[in-house]
């Protein structure tokens, strides 16, 4: 991504706006103090006041918005540019998933319901596994991907990792929002951060493994 393109970044402050808009429709129905957190029951566990609101939409909008405009200039090596359309694609996945958080929150405010769990299980797990559809084309960079220090050191286990973890987190962000049809919700949870641990651990282990067998290919010429 050489230089800005105004066409695909008019479509994404569309996607940032919209909650803001949305946010100051209803903002006189809104209550005095706001639910922003919640568990995986839906019950809510963090508060804000109307004016936190406001902040915490322009974060996850906004905020994400620029970061990942300015992502590439960052990049020393260069290697988000490299990556073209890929990398729009990436964020317009991102800043949808982050409009459609913020809007859920203020609609959950503004209605005065509990949050769904199912639905956030449900986005959650569409955004995991989408991610991991793209994660063959993200080039080595220390921004974006699977950041360990073994990817970091070596392009060959970068790619070797990616190219293992992309199809792993396909399946488990579409286990993750099956997740959503189990209504015991102890055991929802339980599976929910096994599959989250999964999708951490088995990557992080695999590029150990993958560096050390480098190491031992590069001794052995």
């Amino acid at each position: 991504m050489k230089k800005i393109q105004l066409k695909t970044e008019a479509a994404l402050l569309v996607l940032t706006v919209l909650p803001l808009l949305y946010l100051w429709l209803s903002w006189a129905e809104l209550p005095a103090r706001v639910a922003v957190h919640f568990n995986l029951q839906g019950e809510a566990d963090g508060w804000t006041g109307k004016n936190g609101l406001i902040w915490l939409t322009l974060g996850i909008t906004l905020g994400i918005y620029l970061l990942l405009l300015v992502l590439p200039f960052l990049d020393p090596k260069k290697q988000i540019s490299k990556m073209g359309n890929k990398y729009n694609h990436l964020r317009f996945i991102l800043s949808f998933f982050m409009a459609a958080l913020a809007v859920f929150i203020i609609y959950n405010a503004h209605n005065h319901q509990t949050l769904n769990p199912e639905f956030i299980l449900i986005l959650v797990g569409a955004l995991i596994a989408v991610l991991g559809n793209y994660f063959q084309a993200i080039k080595p960079n220390y921004f974006i991907g699977l950041r360990t220090p073994w990817t970091l050191e070596s392009e060959y286990v970068w790619r070797k990792t990616h190219r293992m973890a992309g199809p792993l987190w396909i399946v488990g962000g579409i286990a993750m929002a099956l997740l959503s049809f189990i209504q015991h919700t102890d055991l929802r949870q339980y599976l929910f951060y096994f599959i989250a641990g999964a999708l951490i651990v088995v990557p992080f282990v695999y590029s150990f493994r993958a560096s050390k067998k480098e190491q031992n290919l590069k001794e052995t010429h």
